[in-house]
């Protein structure tokens, strides 16, 4: 499908589904998407990924009503990975559902949970009798996308555009060798095609102009000092800096923590603060050492579809100036 030509209803705002495996960075963007102007959330699904699904649909549950937000359905996708995640990075979930903001808000997940690709199907099915097209914020791999076209490959008639966090082009991949075995830790690689790449095979074949963000822009965005400065004296006031602040505190000894969701998250409303992409036919190794490697190819030498690939910021300083002013939002708001 070519996302290209697909127009949204003229109804002045973008209705998305979240897919996300519920990182910190992935609370504070459900946290934006409910602040930005002409953004409706329709739905998140949060995969079992890079987070341990109890306890991240639990700290997402008490995100929920401290959002005020129970109106948007919270799902957990059925996907399964082909290489998992390091047991050392999926605890983050546990220790974002217990800073102090959250505190006094109880779970409120039943058992079993809302199925994730049953909530996709009926969003999709939705957007499609109201001609109303989706816009698929997916920070995570992309295993519930495949699972539901694959059954039903009419429903991608209802997704206008696919944003998707994943892949390294130009730098290097980030599995830690620390983390893995030698075996399969190659330079290439970036987690979120790694877990499953033959998602990315499927998403790549099937759709021209998937808005990638890869390694390359969100490794220029780190956590930085200043702003965490700036979210701590925000939270005065708001209390979505202090939640926000709260989150990323957590991750500070962590040099290597960049703002990779929220990369994406905020072309969302702001594609202005980033430089044109780059048209670029993609491939994914699916096999061997190379596992998870997505590669951009001459265009003499493949007929691979294109995607629109955005390496970096035109206003990295706005970027962050956007953040902080979605999060100085009022507490009463």
């Amino acid at each position: 499908m070519d996302l290209s030509t697909a127009k949204t209803a003229a109804k002045g705002h973008q209705r998305v589904v979240f897919l996300q495996d519920a990182a910190i960075d992935e609370y504070i963007c459900t946290m934006l998407l409910t602040l930005m102007p002409g953004i409706e959330l329709a739905g998140v699904i949060i995969v079992n990924a890079d987070c341990l699904a109890e306890p991240a649909m639990q700290a997402a549950s008490k995100l929920q009503q401290f959002l005020r937000r129970k109106d948007v359905p919270v799902a957990l996708s059925r996907a399964r990975g082909w290489n998992a995640f390091p047991w050392d990075y999926r605890s983050d979930c546990i220790s974002f559902g217990e800073i102090p903001s959250l505190k006094e808000f109880k779970p409120e997940v039943t058992t079993p949970p809302l199925d994730g690709e049953e909530l996709l199907v009926k969003l999709l099915k939705a957007a499609i009798s109201d001609k109303d097209p989706l816009t698929l914020l997916i920070t995570g791999p992309l295993t519930p996308l495949q699972m539901v076209l694959e059954r039903n490959p009419e429903l991608a008639y209802g997704i206008v555009s696919i944003v998707w966090v994943g892949g390294a082009i130009d730098v290097d991949g980030n599995l830690d060798p620390k983390t893995l075995p030698s075996a399969v830790a190659n330079t290439h690689a970036e987690w979120n095609a790694f877990w499953d790449p033959y998602a990315v095979d499927y998403a790549l074949k099937h759709f021209h102009d998937i808005r990638v963000f890869p390694l390359d822009i969100s490794n220029t965005a780190p956590v930085k000092k200043e702003f965490l400065n700036s979210l701590q004296e925000l939270g005065k006031k708001s209390r979505y800096a202090q939640l926000a602040f709260e989150a990323y505190s957590l991750v500070t000894k962590e040099e290597f923590y960049r703002l990779w969701d929220v990369t994406a998250t905020c072309w969302l409303t702001r594609p202005d603060l980033y430089t044109a992409p780059r048209s670029l036919p993609l491939e994914v190794v699916t096999w061997g050492f190379e596992q998870g490697w997505i590669r951009s190819l001459a265009a003499t030498e493949s007929d691979a579809r294109r995607q629109q690939v955005y390496f970096s910021f035109s206003d990295l300083p706005g970027f962050y100036e956007y953040i902080l002013q979605l999060l100085s939002a009022p507490s009463d708001q």
